[in-house]
Protein backbone atom coordinates (compact mmCIF):
# COMPACT_ATOMS: atom_id res chain seq x y z
CA UNK A 1 0.00 0.00 0.00
CA UNK A 2 1.39 3.40 -0.95
CA UNK A 3 1.91 6.13 1.61
CA UNK A 4 -0.32 9.07 0.88
CA UNK A 5 1.26 12.49 0.80
CA UNK A 6 -0.07 14.38 3.89
CA UNK A 7 -0.46 17.59 1.90
CA UNK A 8 -2.66 15.75 -0.61
CA UNK A 9 -4.86 14.42 2.18
CA UNK A 10 -5.15 17.90 3.69
CA UNK A 11 -6.04 19.36 0.28
CA UNK A 12 -8.69 16.68 -0.21
CA UNK A 13 -10.23 17.52 3.19
CA UNK A 14 -10.33 21.23 2.32
CA UNK A 15 -11.98 20.53 -1.05
CA UNK A 16 -14.57 18.28 0.62
CA UNK A 17 -15.31 20.98 3.21
CA UNK A 18 -15.72 23.58 0.44
CA UNK A 19 -18.10 21.29 -1.46
CA UNK A 20 -20.18 20.64 1.66
CA UNK A 21 -20.25 24.35 2.45
CA UNK A 22 -21.34 25.17 -1.11
CA UNK A 23 -24.35 22.86 -0.90
CA UNK A 24 -25.58 24.78 2.13
CA UNK A 25 -24.84 28.20 0.67
CA UNK A 26 -26.62 27.41 -2.59
CA UNK A 27 -29.80 26.00 -1.01
CA UNK A 28 -31.44 29.44 -0.72
CA UNK A 29 -30.79 30.07 -4.42
CA UNK A 30 -32.42 26.75 -5.27
CA UNK A 31 -35.46 27.72 -3.21
CA UNK A 32 -35.72 31.11 -4.93
CA UNK A 33 -35.58 29.54 -8.39
CA UNK A 34 -38.22 26.99 -7.42
CA UNK A 35 -40.52 29.67 -5.98
CA UNK A 36 -40.15 31.81 -9.08
CA UNK A 37 -40.84 28.83 -11.34
CA UNK A 38 -43.98 27.97 -9.37
CA UNK A 39 -45.18 31.60 -9.56
CA UNK A 40 -44.57 31.67 -13.32
CA UNK A 41 -46.58 28.49 -13.80
CA UNK A 42 -49.46 29.93 -11.75
CA UNK A 43 -49.36 33.13 -13.81
CA UNK A 44 -49.19 31.17 -17.04
CA UNK A 45 -52.33 29.24 -16.10
CA UNK A 46 -54.30 32.41 -15.37
CA UNK A 47 -53.64 34.56 -18.41
CA UNK A 48 -53.04 33.96 -22.10
CA UNK A 49 -49.62 34.98 -23.42
CA UNK A 50 -48.92 37.18 -26.38
CA UNK A 51 -45.79 36.71 -28.49
CA UNK A 52 -43.68 39.02 -26.29
CA UNK A 53 -44.83 37.11 -23.19
CA UNK A 54 -43.88 33.80 -24.80
CA UNK A 55 -40.41 35.08 -25.67
CA UNK A 56 -39.92 36.37 -22.14
CA UNK A 57 -41.08 33.09 -20.60
CA UNK A 58 -38.65 31.14 -22.79
CA UNK A 59 -35.82 33.46 -21.68
CA UNK A 60 -36.73 33.02 -18.02
CA UNK A 61 -37.01 29.25 -18.42
CA UNK A 62 -33.58 29.03 -20.08
CA UNK A 63 -32.01 31.30 -17.43
CA UNK A 64 -33.59 29.20 -14.67
CA UNK A 65 -32.09 26.02 -16.11
CA UNK A 66 -28.65 27.65 -16.30
CA UNK A 67 -28.92 28.91 -12.72
CA UNK A 68 -30.02 25.47 -11.53
CA UNK A 69 -26.88 24.00 -13.09
CA UNK A 70 -24.85 26.12 -10.66
CA UNK A 71 -26.56 24.85 -7.51
CA UNK A 72 -27.04 21.14 -8.23
CA UNK A 73 -24.76 18.20 -7.58
CA UNK A 74 -23.26 16.42 -10.59
CA UNK A 75 -25.85 13.62 -10.63
CA UNK A 76 -28.77 16.05 -10.41
CA UNK A 77 -27.19 18.29 -13.04
CA UNK A 78 -26.97 15.30 -15.39
CA UNK A 79 -30.60 14.37 -14.67
CA UNK A 80 -31.66 17.96 -15.38
CA UNK A 81 -29.75 17.92 -18.70
CA UNK A 82 -31.40 14.66 -19.72
CA UNK A 83 -34.93 15.80 -18.87
CA UNK A 84 -34.94 19.39 -20.09
CA UNK A 85 -34.03 20.58 -23.54
CA UNK A 86 -34.10 24.12 -24.93
CA UNK A 87 -37.54 25.32 -25.91
CA UNK A 88 -37.92 25.72 -29.64
CA UNK A 89 -38.67 29.14 -31.07
CA UNK A 90 -42.36 29.66 -31.66
CA UNK A 91 -43.45 27.22 -28.93
CA UNK A 92 -47.18 27.33 -28.32
CA UNK A 93 -48.72 28.46 -25.07
CA UNK A 94 -49.66 24.89 -24.19
CA UNK A 95 -46.06 23.73 -24.81
CA UNK A 96 -44.80 26.46 -22.52
CA UNK A 97 -47.27 25.40 -19.82
CA UNK A 98 -46.16 21.79 -20.10
CA UNK A 99 -42.46 22.72 -19.89
CA UNK A 100 -43.06 24.94 -16.84
CA UNK A 101 -45.20 22.27 -15.16
CA UNK A 102 -42.50 19.69 -15.83
CA UNK A 103 -39.86 21.90 -14.22
CA UNK A 104 -42.07 22.64 -11.21
CA UNK A 105 -42.80 18.92 -10.81
CA UNK A 106 -39.11 18.05 -11.02
CA UNK A 107 -38.22 20.68 -8.42
CA UNK A 108 -41.01 19.50 -6.09
CA UNK A 109 -39.72 15.94 -6.45
CA UNK A 110 -36.22 17.16 -5.65
CA UNK A 111 -37.46 18.90 -2.50
CA UNK A 112 -39.44 15.82 -1.45
CA UNK A 113 -36.28 13.73 -1.83
CA UNK A 114 -34.25 16.20 0.19
CA UNK A 115 -36.91 16.26 2.88
CA UNK A 116 -37.06 12.45 3.05
CA UNK A 117 -33.27 12.32 3.30
CA UNK A 118 -33.30 14.83 6.16
CA UNK A 119 -35.98 12.88 8.01
CA UNK A 120 -33.97 9.69 7.56
CA UNK A 121 -30.83 11.37 8.88
CA UNK A 122 -32.75 12.78 11.82
CA UNK A 123 -34.19 9.36 12.68
CA UNK A 124 -30.75 7.75 12.48
CA UNK A 125 -29.27 10.47 14.71
CA UNK A 126 -32.12 10.04 17.20
CA UNK A 127 -31.55 6.27 17.34
CA UNK A 128 -27.82 6.80 17.78
CA UNK A 129 -28.42 9.27 20.61
CA UNK A 130 -30.79 6.84 22.35
CA UNK A 131 -28.17 4.09 22.07
CA UNK A 132 -25.47 6.37 23.49
CA UNK A 133 -27.72 7.29 26.42
CA UNK A 134 -28.39 3.61 27.09
CA UNK A 135 -24.66 2.88 27.11
CA UNK A 136 -24.04 5.80 29.47
CA UNK A 137 -26.68 4.46 31.87
CA UNK A 138 -25.11 1.00 31.67
CA UNK A 139 -21.69 2.45 32.43
CA UNK A 140 -22.99 4.35 35.47
CA UNK A 141 -24.95 1.47 36.97
CA UNK A 142 -22.55 -1.27 35.97
CA UNK A 143 -25.49 -3.35 34.75
CA UNK A 144 -26.37 -4.28 31.25
CA UNK A 145 -29.92 -3.47 30.27
CA UNK A 146 -31.77 -6.08 28.25
CA UNK A 147 -31.92 -5.58 24.50
CA UNK A 148 -35.07 -4.90 22.54
CA UNK A 149 -35.70 -8.54 21.79
CA UNK A 150 -35.55 -9.91 25.31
Amino acid sequence: MEDQDPTTAEHQEIVEEEQEERSFVEAPKLMRIASMTRALLDELRQAPLDEAGRRRLVEIHETSLIELQDVLSDDLRQELDEMFHPIEAGASESELRIVQAQLVGWLEGLFAGIQASLWSQQAAASNQLAEMRMRAIEAQTGQETPGQYL
